[in-house]
């Protein structure tokens, strides 16, 4: 299977496809007018504490205040082998040049005892959802610093380990490794997919580089007066080449000779120089995209109405709290029963729907409307075969069973805007509507 990441660079946007057999399967998109929060680390300040909904409102310099559980507990978004516990860092994170252990957490007193926070406090927090609708960005203490290979947890000590890592030998040898570093005297480690095989080197490095990188904010934080930016997350292409480039990838190709030279001089770097040979400066004359002929694909994602071969569609709709998404035969044709061919329908679109959940980044709950079918059997073969579309998915996605209505309730996780949503405003004539008149 040939796998490549494509990076097309134009006046005010950055667009990377992911395609498999020269076919669009992820999209990424970065544009100069919206600047993305998510993984941004903030010295904040307290404006308002609600005990009744166990929170708080932290302002971190932007448009609407932060929201923060005050029990907040928020895993690194990469898989692990354990659930992990609260800890006790609250002193750390309001001192965070401090390296000391931190002191036990005092939970909030429904009752009205002290609260772990207060108006006018500093607070070091991260964004781990970006602002949505009328919503300001969510907000956790636990902050994380994701590497190529592992991810640094300042406040935290313990180690996991991808669940994608299922040979126990690898896996002690991993957990090893990283309680080897002698370096880094506090913190817990996750330790990534990507790390499997790799060498005791390279994991000393990324750590190290992170760790670096953590000296380098607690710097900063004690220097700044809140609200200010401490540590920003960092741009498109660095995230896509440390998360995605790897040995399934058989080539990185870029237009921009700019981004070409930094993104060699990064792996070269911080990866290796195995993976420098993958990259490519693209220097032809019509666009990235048109000459790997996947610019006509990129278009159908902003369409509500995503055909299949067979003459079947589906139809995706937004709204703030769901997305719906409607299974049609269209123009199927078949001798089978409608039983058998409303099966036939369903089993084609969801390595479809699938794509397109990934492709436009949809999260939160999503609904998903098949043709009814009768036998249970095909009921369960059709919720087997969506969940193992899904299991691609870097977004966290829990499936659930298919209601006596015939519909799939579903979350996929959502960190971000929806690929739409940062392509596309509000039309001010119909307010997103979308109708015109009868005369």
């Amino acid at each position: 299977m040939s796998r490549e990441i494509l990076i097309q660079t134009q006046k005010g946007e950055k667009l990377v496809a992911i395609t498999e057999n020269g076919r669009l399967d992820e999209f990424h998109i970065e544009v100069s007018r919206y600047q993305p929060l998510l993984g941004n680390i903030y010295n904040g300040k307290v404006e308002s504490i609600l005990p009744s909904i166990n929170a708080a409102f932290v302002n971190i310099g932007q448009a609407k205040n932060g929201f923060l559980y005050l029990t907040d507990v928020v895993s690194p978004r990469v898989d692990k082998d354990q659930e992990l516990e609260p800890l006790s860092f609250i002193d750390k994170i309001f001192n965070p040049a401090k390296t000391a252990a931190p002191k036990p957490v005092k939970k909030p007193n429904k009752k009205g005892g002290e609260l772990p926070l207060k108006v006018g406090q500093d607070v070091l927090v991260q964004v781990v959802k970006e602002p949505f609708a009328e919503k300001g960005a969510r907000l956790t203490t636990h902050i994380t610093l994701p590497g190529r290979f592992i991810v640094y947890m300042p406040y935290d000590e313990q180690v996991g380990i991808s669940k994608k890592i299922e040979d126990g030998e690898e896996r002690k040898r991993l957990r090893e490794v990283i309680g080897g570093l002698s370096f880094i005297k506090s913190g817990g480690f996750i330790v990534r997919t990507a790390s499997g095989k790799q060498g005791k080197r390279e994991l000393i490095r990324d750590a190290k580089f992170l760790h670096d990188i953590w000296q380098k904010i607690l710097k900063k934080a004690k220097q700044e007066k809140s609200p200010v930016l401490i540590y920003e997350e960092g741009e498109l292409t660095w995230k896509m080449v440390r998360d995605y480039l790897t040995e399934k990838v058989d080539k990185l190709v870029i237009d921009s000779e700019e981004h070409y030279t930094r993104i060699r001089q990064f792996v070269q770097t911080l990866i290796g120089p195995e993976m420098v040979g993958k990259i490519e400066y693209y220097q032809g004359k019509e666009p990235l995209f048109e000459a790997k002929k996947i610019a006509d694909d990129l278009h159908t994602i902003y369409e509500p109405t995503v055909p299949v071969k067979s003459g079947a569609y589906v139809v995706i709709e937004q709204t703030e709290a769901l997305t719906v998404i409607d299974v049609n035969s269209g123009r199927f044709k078949t001798r089978a029963s409608p039983g058998e061919a409303a099966f036939m329908v369903n089993m084609e679109v969801v390595p479809e729907i699938a794509r397109q959940l990934r492709l436009r980044d949809l999260g939160g709950i999503i609904v998903i409307d098949f043709i009814d079918m009768v036998k249970e059997d095909n009921k369960r073969r059709v919720l087997s075969a969506l969940k193992d579309a899904l299991a691609k998915d870097y977004a966290k996605t829990e499936v659930y069973r298919i209601s006596p209505l015939g519909l799939i309730e579903m979350t996929r996780e959502r960190s971000g805007k929806t690929v739409e949503s940062i392509s596309f405003g509000r039309c001010p004539f119909c307010s997103g509507r979308g109708r015109v008149k009868i005369a």
